[in-house]
């Protein structure tokens, strides 16, 4: 049976996720131990001979980066990529930018739970007047400001992953093309959960590693069949 493959990477670690802050929408760098992963990352991609026609990407650096080391060390620089805002994390609104640990002890570690975990709870949202407001951000200038999030939900962030896997990335997977996405923990929760049909309970102990590869197999008629870790 021909077994298409779309592989899936959440960006190497960030220097929010090292200080254990909320990240969201904020534009991260990756840590040094994000770089060495993304690298070590790309050298498993290469020892078993993956060659990519598409990658995507979002349009925050962590992933970009992640994406770019990937592609240097396959020698596959010159690869069309496409970056979208849709394949962004998940915007944790008002706790954008908080350590966590700090915010347990002001709210609470099963309302943070809720907010962090919770597949229809929105966290505390930003006022559209807080400089971390994305309207703020050149990159999103194109968008109706109704469209820029204030803080999402898992479910939310669903809302924009899906209709880009569906008008995008699906058209090149039926024309049998290999493609890499690489993006975030919520945005690739999210679009797991889609394709394999997981409960929204059953999705939320699902908790997606950094720079570790994720492939999609999929059937001759395009249709998932299952995923699983690279090893």
């Amino acid at each position: 049976m021909k077994i298409n493959k779309v592989v899936l990477i959440r960006h190497g670690q960030s220097e929010w996720n090292e200080l254990n802050k909320f990240t969201g929408w904020h534009d991260a760098k990756l840590s040094q131990k994000g770089k060495d992963e993304a690298k070590a990352a790309a050298v498993l991609l290469k020892q078993k001979n993956f060659f990519f026609d598409y990658a995507h990407t979002s349009v925050l650096k962590r992933a970009i980066h992640t994406l770019g080391y990937i592609l240097d060390i396959l020698n596959q620089n010159w690869l069309l990529v496409e970056k979208s805002w849709r394949l962004n994390e998940r915007h944790y609104g008002a706790l954008e930018g908080l350590n966590k640990d700090e915010v347990i002890e002001k709210y609470g570690q099963k309302k943070v739970m809720l907010w962090r975990r919770s597949f229809d709870i929105i966290p505390p949202q930003i006022n559209i007047k807080d400089k971390r407001f994305p309207g703020n951000d050149v990159r999103y200038s194109h968008l109706k400001i109704n469209d820029i999030p204030l803080g999402e939900s898992l479910e939310i962030t669903a809302k924009r992953v899906i209709p880009y896997w569906n008008k995008i990335i699906f058209p090149q997977l039926k024309n049998n093309k290999k493609i890499l996405i690489v993006a975030h923990g919520n945005s690739l929760r999210a679009l797991i959960q889609y394709l394999n049909k997981i409960d929204n309970k059953e999705i939320l102990k699902l908790d997606i590693p950094t720079a570790t590869p994720i492939i999609l197999d999929f059937d001759k008629e395009s249709n998932p069949i299952k995923w699983y870790y690279l090893k």
